[in-house]
């Protein structure tokens, strides 16, 4: 049932089809998806505690309690602490619930990837899908690398946060706002180092040039450390270094690529079109010059020796 429409009929070589074939084809794309998101998330629901563990575990051994809260209130530790708390009946499972679908959507990410690709490369040029190839390989372990920076640095902020607190006080944390707070930071610091790979994407579509990228060094620098500091509110700086450094080095590296693919493309403009691209054609007017008259008869010959009726002959 859900055979893919370019497999129907005889393929064509551009990969044109009409659109109720391409309806067809993103609907079987999206119920692949789908269902490939669906069995992910029925399996990670059974490890859903793990994976809340993974990510609060940390947090918990930068700030988790070591005392009673008798000895607390009668402040006998200077230490500052908190507990990780589930609020209301359905709380429980309403959080299972949001990290399997979360994680059965990052479980299933080569699948739905894929079935995007495939929908989309049959329209590209090669030299297209060479170049979304690699950006799709590169894209994604940048978001992961990012997701690592921000799984480093939440100890580290949470305990920085936690010395506002009032000594001898209890800081209870919510888990599906602690939860939150992480998808929300995994979330910035992955699209963060995404920001080279997307100023490459715009130098290969000819929108930014890399020498208009390498005068900007400057604001970039300043840039990315303002986010380093205000994603990581740690008093100590090597955190935010931590943070910058590798952004700095992406940064960089983009300019470098682009530079290399500035210099490469008037290379290849100077050899002409490749062979699956059309060739620049020149519609500026010219001028015809002087028009010669072409003589032409009244009449068809036949018309000519044909006897008339009424004004009319009877080849007409």
């Amino acid at each position: 049932m859900l055979k893919s429409a370019r497999h129907t009929k005889k393929k064509d070589s551009e990969g044109r089809m009409p659109l109720a074939e391409h309806l067809r084809e993103l609907r079987n794309r999206l119920v692949k998806s789908l269902a490939a998101i669906a069995v992910a998330t029925v399996i990670t629901a059974f490890f859903y505690k793990d994976v809340i563990e993974f990510f609060t575990d940390p947090i918990l051994a930068a700030v988790g309690c070591e005392y009673s809260f008798a000895e607390l209130t009668k402040g006998t530790s200077e230490t500052q602490c908190a507990r990780i708390v589930q609020n209301g009946l359905l709380s429980p499972f309403t959080l299972a619930l949001t990290v399997a679908l979360s994680s059965g959507v990052v479980l299933a990410t080569p699948v739905w990837l894929y079935q995007l690709w495939a929908f989309v490369a049959p329209g590209l040029h090669r030299h297209e899908k060479k170049y979304s190839l690699a950006f799709v390989a590169a894209g994604f372990p940048l978001f992961i690398l990012g997701a690592y920076f921000a799984y480093w640095s939440l100890p580290k902020m949470a305990s920085v946060m936690l010395e506002f607190a009032i000594i001898g006080s209890d800081n209870q944390l919510p888990l599906d706002d602690l939860l939150q707070l992480i998808m929300r930071m995994i979330l910035v610091f992955g699209l963060a180092f995404e920001l080279p790979l997307l100023l490459v994407m715009l130098n290969f579509g000819g929108v930014l040039s890399g020498q208009k990228m390498a005068g900007w060094w400057r604001g970039m620098i300043m840039g990315i450390t303002l986010f380093a500091a205000i994603a990581t509110p740690s008093t100590d700086p090597i955190s935010m270094l931590a943070l910058a450094g590798p952004i700095w080095v992406l940064y960089f590296g983009a300019v470098g690529i682009s530079l290399f693919n500035d210099r490469r493309r008037r290379r290849a403009e100077a050899l002409g079109p490749a062979d699956d691209e059309a060739s620049d054609l020149d519609l500026t007017p010219e001028d015809i010059g002087e028009t010669e008259p072409v003589s032409a008869r009244r009449a068809l010959p036949e018309q000519a020796s044909t006897d008339r009726v009424n004004g009319y002959d009877d080849v007409t």
